[in-house]
């Protein structure tokens, strides 16, 4: 059987509990923002989860309903969107990365870390606005002196 035209991993699955899979997988990564999986599933779940971020950048209401419609969960789609794309503005594609890390012990299987190459954790500092010194000091300003005021006498009748 030829191999052209099938794009795509099948993970043994049809196509229904295979999106669901996937959608699973995005909405775990949104919420704990790391998480080991076999290999090829996360391979299949990057350039997934790449769209969604790229989605979630642009943050309108057309979007973020995209967003919702392929994550799992609501409560996660919408950390995507408020507090996980705004600390991903520096980049413009390759958010996240990929990390073999061990063998599976029943089956052996090569275990693989997907996270955010950037920290999420860390928060940006915002940038101290340096004053500019005039090229004069500002002058003082005047004031007046007053004259001292003889207290007035009182007149009896």
């Amino acid at each position: 059987m030829h191999r052209h035209g099938y794009k795509g991993r099948k993970f043994g699955r049809d196509t229904g509990p295979r999106r669901a899979l996937i959608k699973g997988l995005a909405s775990s990564l949104a919420i704990n923002e790391s998480i080991e999986t076999t290999l090829p599933k996360a391979k299949e779940l990057i350039p997934y989860f790449e769209k969604l971020i790229t989605k979630a950048k642009k943050g309108d209401l057309h979007n973020r309903r995209q967003v919702i419609s392929k994550m799992a969960n609501v409560s996660s789609a919408h950390k995507l969107v408020d507090e996980i794309a705004p600390k991903l503005n520096k980049r413009s594609s390759g958010h996240l990365k990929v990390v073999k890390t061990k063998l599976r012990r029943g089956d052996n299987t090569q275990m693989a870390k997907v996270s955010f190459v950037d920290d999420l954790k860390v928060v940006a500092k915002p940038v101290a606005i340096k004053e500019t010194k005039d090229p004069k000091p500002a002058a003082k300003p005047k004031t007046i002196a007053k004259k001292p005021v003889a207290p007035k006498k009182e007149i009896k009748k």
